[in-house]
């Protein structure tokens, strides 16, 4: 029982956040490249949707999770002691910003999708998953 629990925790972030997308509307790549869109016809609601989710996370963690020791289904926090900015963190970022730029949904909101079976947004989860696979085999390649 105690190995499913995290499972469960798992499973309903995941459905709070499917469903937050879902009711925002921020599956609707229209709505995202819109929030991308600064010189042109500006679609603000994005902002508004990441505002209102710091408005709820940042009283939650200060109270809930910052004063922990550890998490309340693991041993440890998993967090990157890294604070190199280096060049693959940057080709990284700028690979992904193209992607969510070109195609106006980034990976939460594209699975969140698939609940609509959108056959551009299952060949967009096929191929995000085909560019991780090669993404992996060339940073172990590198070393």
């Amino acid at each position: 029982m105690k190995k499913f629990v995290p499972n469960l925790v798992a499973l309903f972030a995941g459905l709070l956040f499917g469903l937050g997308m879902m009711v925002s509307g921020m599956v609707d790549p229209e709505r995202v490249i819109g929030f991308l869109d600064v010189a042109g016809n500006w679609d603000p609601s994005l902002a508004f949707v990441m505002g209102g989710a710091l408005l709820v996370f940042v009283p939650s963690y200060q109270l809930l999770i910052k004063p922990r020791q550890s998490p309340v289904c693991s041993a440890e926090f998993k967090v990157s002691k890294s604070k190199t900015v280096d060049s693959r963190l940057v080709t990284g970022a700028a690979l992904f910003g193209l992607g969510w730029g070109i195609a106006g949904v980034c990976p939460g909101p594209a699975v969140t999708s698939l609940s609509g079976f959108n056959p551009a947004m299952i060949l967009f989860i096929a191929t995000m998953l085909a560019g991780m696979l090669v993404g992996n085999y060339v940073t172990k390649a590198k070393g």
